[in-house]
């Protein structure tokens, strides 16, 4: 989909989805309330509707909410017009994308204070919610950059879509190597969508929106600030199956993303380094502590287990587990044909009309990679 369609969508919105946003919008440009604050007045009243019009007495029952920002949210209909706002966006290409948009990811969905607003630049579809961040030190070595690229150029042959931060170091070097296998991949920004940082990165968010999107939380032109990244962490995580550290020293960033990615029950990988480079402390740490090693692009598929809803690639195909995107042809052929129900191995044979001695040792490989177990010697289950 081109910038030109994006338009399309976001002019053809209903009314009542263009109110909503705009509630969502406005409510989100209130000095003080952040994605904390907004989940708990959502909790409470249910819409950004129904919170733009409550009393400030009802408003001061939400834990943090004062005098001074109740205040705020009452007159926030009457004194922010978000027209600006929105003819900014629309002028130059950003989708506003709110909570109730299908555009909004999924994942991110199911996070604990999920961004109320996402500014996009490009476009985020299905195929990317088969996604792996891949994150690390900005001031990253020659092996924990080679490293990255190669992590990313397999994982994005494999059909995976890569996200991280478009830092410099080892974001950057994720993004590139998702890129040069022609696959998906999507920047999570600390500052506005129209405002990339760091500025020599300019090019490569262009390449990015190509291949994927660049989105932000923060108003489109907002100046990154020290705050923001941490909170930026949480979507990169957030939209993704699991989290790959490459090179981290002992209080990297990257550590906090490895921190929120076990907080929202997504798996977290470790690359390990030299024992003497103080880039590895931190991933060796993580090893430790129970993240899964990883030398391979295997060694992700292997560890992520059946997808709670299985997604669709783009040639149609529904994918269950993520190590399905690495089958051969007779592989797939041979996996499709077995259900979650016990299924003989002559039922196998009538289906894809394979001799016996290649589905057998098809099924050792699909056993391999846990896409399938064996209940007797003549019949598979799907796992």
């Amino acid at each position: 989909m081109n910038e030109t369609q994006t338009n399309d969508i976001r002019t053809n919105d209903t009314p009542r989805q263009e109110d909503q946003r705009n509630d969502y919008l406005r409510l989100s440009l209130v000095p003080g309330v952040g994605p904390k604050i907004f989940e708990q007045l959502l909790e409470r009243f249910e819409s950004p509707a129904n919170v733009l019009a409550a009393a400030p007495s009802d408003l001061r029952s939400v834990s943090g909410v004062g005098p001074k920002l109740a205040r705020q949210i009452s007159l926030a209909t009457d004194e922010i017009d978000i027209a600006p706002h929105l003819e900014l966006c629309r002028k130059n290409n950003v989708r506003i994308v709110d909570r109730k948009d299908a555009a909004y990811p999924k994942l991110l969905k199911q996070i604990h204070n999920p961004p109320n607003i996402l500014y996009m630049h490009g476009e985020v579809v299905a195929q990317d919610e088969l996604a792996i961040a891949i994150v690390g030190s900005r001031h990253a070595t020659a092996y924990g950059k080679r490293i990255a690229d190669r992590l990313a150029r397999g994982l994005a042959m494999a059909g995976f879509t890569i996200i991280s931060g478009l830092a410099r170091g080892i974001d950057a070097a994720a993004h590139r190597g998702a890129l040069a296998a022609g696959g998906r991949t999507i920047a999570v920004l600390g500052s506005g969508v129209m405002n990339i940082y760091p500025p020599e990165h300019t090019e490569l968010a262009l390449d990015v929106r190509k291949n994927g999107a660049v989105i932000s939380e923060q108003p489109p032109t907002s100046q990154p600030k020290s705050g923001s990244f941490p909170q930026r962490n949480r979507i990169v995580t957030g939209m993704s199956l699991g989290t790959v550290i490459v090179e981290a020293a002992e209080r990297s960033g990257a550590l906090i993303s490895a921190r929120l990615a076990m907080e929202q029950d997504r798996e977290v990988f470790a690359v390990p380094g030299q024992i003497d480079s103080r880039m590895s402390r931190g991933c060796h740490k993580l090893i430790r502590d129970g993240a899964k090693l990883v030398e391979s692009v295997d060694d992700v598929l292997e560890e992520l287990g059946p997808l709670a809803t299985p997604t669709t690639t783009p040639s149609g195909d529904s994918v269950r587990h993520p190590a399905e995107l690495q089958l051969n042809d007779q592989e797939r052929l041979v996996l499709q044909a077995i259900a979650v129900e016990p299924t003989e191995l002559e039922a196998i044979i009538d289906v894809t009309e394979l001799p016996a001695h290649r589905i057998l040792s098809t099924i050792s490989v699909l056993e391999i990679r846990r896409l399938i177990r064996r209940i007797s010697g003549t019949a598979v289950v799907r796992i």
